[in-house]
């Protein structure tokens, strides 16, 4: 009885400490439309709006033009060879800058301006306000 009793705890244990990774497995990863594009850890048009936005503080009408000028540019891209997208990349996105700009304020593109490229660090990047506190 005793070795039948212990045997059912060890399976309970057992279950208990695989239910965490077994629900995770079940979850899997966001697709890859709510990681913000087929690259993964990339941000989505929708989070590059939102973060102009929230730099800038876009019109409707500008947020309606910039949303498509970035869908744009992610259909470019994907159109584009894997091999071939880290060079076109540099040139894809200045272009892609440039189309934005020209739709804002004088204000709107000094702000603008000021914004670091995403994952490049600085204010408002990876580590940026410690960066900014520390100097």
């Amino acid at each position: 009885m005793k070795s039948i009793f212990r045997s059912l705890i060890g399976v309970l244990a057992l279950g208990a400490a695989l239910l965490p990774a077994t629900s995770m497995a079940q979850n899997g990863p966001p697709p890859a439309e709510k990681r913000g594009g087929p690259g993964g850890g990339r941000m989505g048009f929708e989070q590059m709006v939102a973060r102009l936005d929230e730099a800038v503080t876009l019109t409707a009408e500008q947020k309606t033009k910039v949303t498509a000028i970035y869908q744009e540019q992610m259909t470019a891209m994907q159109a584009i060879p894997q091999e071939e997208r880290r060079e076109k990349m540099r040139e894809a996105m200045a272009a892609t800058r440039e189309k934005i700009r020209a739709l804002l304020t004088p204000e709107q593109a000094k702000k603008f301006d000021d914004m670091p490229a995403p994952g490049r660090g600085g204010p408002g990047g990876p580590g940026g306000e410690k960066k900014k506190k520390q100097n």
